[in-house]
């Protein structure tokens, strides 16, 4: 088994409180991203980089997360693909100020989370990701520890 992963972090892990709510909403936009989940447990699921697992309310996530897309047409894709899965409107899409060819939408997941999809074009990325593959066979989740 071979795992693709970013350039910087190894994992985000988002505490949500209601996993089926936040399955949808992740599925729904990761599909319009061209991803889909990587595995799934109980009270857990994960794509990539992304591990979400449900928890109580105090220890719910509050983050702003960020993912990179292919072209502006997988940013629209995605909006409108969250905003049917439940989630809120928190920016619909369109050129941002930050930098020239920022193209950019955010959405609310079933949390409140800031989630965006961001294109800024093939030149900003250095390498589609790097490959790891674990010292282990059977990797039941991202955490399984392995001797």
């Amino acid at each position: 088994m071979e795992y693709h992963y970013g350039r910087l972090l190894d994992h985000v892990h988002l505490v949500v409180a209601d996993l089926p709510a936040s399955k949808r909403f992740y599925t729904a936009v990761l599909q319009a991203l061209g991803r889909e989940l990587t595995g799934e447990g109980p009270d857990y699921f994960w794509a990539d980089e992304l591990f979400v697992s449900c928890g109580s309310p105090a220890s719910r996530s509050h983050v702003h997360l960020a993912f990179q897309t292919a072209d502006p047409a997988r940013v629209q894709r995605f909006y409108q693909a969250g905003l049917a899965a439940g989630g809120g409107d928190n920016g619909q899409p369109g050129e941002r100020a930050y930098h020239d060819g920022y193209y950019a939408a955010y959405l609310t997941d079933p949390d409140g989370n800031n989630i965006e999809a961001v294109f800024h074009g093939p030149h900003w990325r250095s390498a589609a990701s790097i490959q790891v593959q674990p010292r282990c066979q059977d990797v039941a989740a991202p955490f399984t520890v392995c001797e």
